[in-house]
């Protein structure tokens, strides 16, 4: 029954809103550095529980150190240190009856630029092990300083699990496998859980009472309306005519711009490795027409015959650069481009709603 279970795909991830907090809360101390650590819980079915979360140790540079902290903190999952760290604390928490297996990693973002080397690295780390059900907690720090949650649990495809372990990532190996940048990251859903007591406890915080007399109602048919909020959709409202763009969007636009040409110089690289591979078979294919022709003069005055194939030793073929990189990039652009939709809705109405008053010249 075991088996059965631990064969069985994930399809839903449940996060408990301790988790949620802590994970929030180590980010905004640490902003705008990257912050990682390790979530444990448990899984039933097809459902992942994550029940607790705990940090990994901040990593203190000196005064006059060139590293980057925040690429040695998105590297931390997957370092011998805090692979130690991590089975003690488990150990810890299994002592004191919480769930104490580990279920995957969390990190944070800024602007949802996650899809790197690094958190691939630390997620393959994780899940490379065969049916190992885990995932990687993306929480968006300034996402979220817009007034909505953003957490997302995402894993590795199945497909390029396989591709990632062969470490062959050549134009011939994605055309065999059939790999796109879409099947690189598994978005699963995610609920935030409350347990009942907590939610009785909240029910039960006490308010401040009223300085002034409360207006009773005169009858049951009052307490389902409020007066002082209209339930007709048409109603004015002030906050609906801010034609100001949100700063997310045009911070996101730039960010898409930056990866649209991190792209680029990526298939110039890529260009010019196939220019350079076709300079060097022109060069082979010469070489090899040359030796025939002289092998037949040979032959036609009974000398012995030239090896053909010493091009091997006298020609070397430019190796192919990998392709991860510019799927990765691909898949970045990706994001940026499915959060410029989710802002552009209310975006685009206001301004087509004030195109007369912007454009008099021009109807709608």
């Amino acid at each position: 029954m075991a088996d059965s279970l631990r064969d069985a795909s994930l399809r839903e991830v449940q996060i408990e809103a301790l988790v949620v907090m802590k994970i929030i809360k180590h980010a905004s101390q640490a902003f705008p550095t990257t912050i990682t650590g390790s979530i444990v819980g448990m899984d039933n079915g097809d459902k992942l529980e994550i029940t607790n979360s705990f940090p990994f140790p901040s990593i203190e540079l000196p005064a006059d150190s060139h590293q980057d902290s925040s690429s040695l903190s998105a590297a931390a999952p997957r370092a011998k240190a805090n692979t130690s760290y991590q089975t003690e604390m488990i150990k810890f928490l299994r002592e004191v009856n919480v769930d104490a297996n580990n279920v995957g990693w969390y990190t944070s973002t800024n602007m949802g630029n996650f899809v790197n080397a690094n958190t691939i690295e630390n997620q393959f780390f994780y899940q490379k092990e065969m049916n190992e059900r885990t995932v990687a907690l993306v929480h968006d720090v300034s996402r979220s300083s817009q007034g909505s949650l953003s957490i997302r649990a995402y894993r590795l495809s199945p497909m390029f699990m396989s591709a990632y372990r062969e470490g062959k990532f050549t134009t011939d190996s994605l055309q065999k496998s059939g790999l796109r940048y879409q099947d690189i990251l598994v978005e699963l859903p995610t609920t935030i859980h409350n347990s009942h007591l907590l939610t009785s406890l909240l029910h039960q915080i006490p308010s401040n009472p009223p300085n002034e007399p409360l207006d009773f109602p005169p009858n049951l048919a009052a307490l389902s309306h409020d007066p002082q909020v209209s339930s007709n959709p048409m109603c004015p409202n002030f906050d609906s005519l801010d034609l100001s763009i949100d700063p997310y969007l045009e911070k996101t636009c730039d960010l898409l711009l930056d990866s649209i040409e991190n792209h680029h110089t990526e298939l110039n690289n890529h260009q010019y490795y196939q220019r350079s591979l076709g300079r060097e078979q022109a060069k082979i294919t010469a070489w090899q027409q040359k030796r025939k022709a002289e092998n037949a003069a040979r032959a036609a005055a009974k000398q012995p015959l030239l090896p053909e194939d010493e091009w091997q030793r006298l020609f070397k073929l430019p190796q192919e650069p990998s392709r991860l990189e510019i799927l990765l990039n691909s898949r970045q652009v990706e994001q940026y481009a499915r959060q410029v939709d989710g802002f552009t809705a209310g975006v685009n109405s206001k301004m087509f709603a004030v195109k007369n008053s912007l454009l008099p010249g021009e109807g709608v």
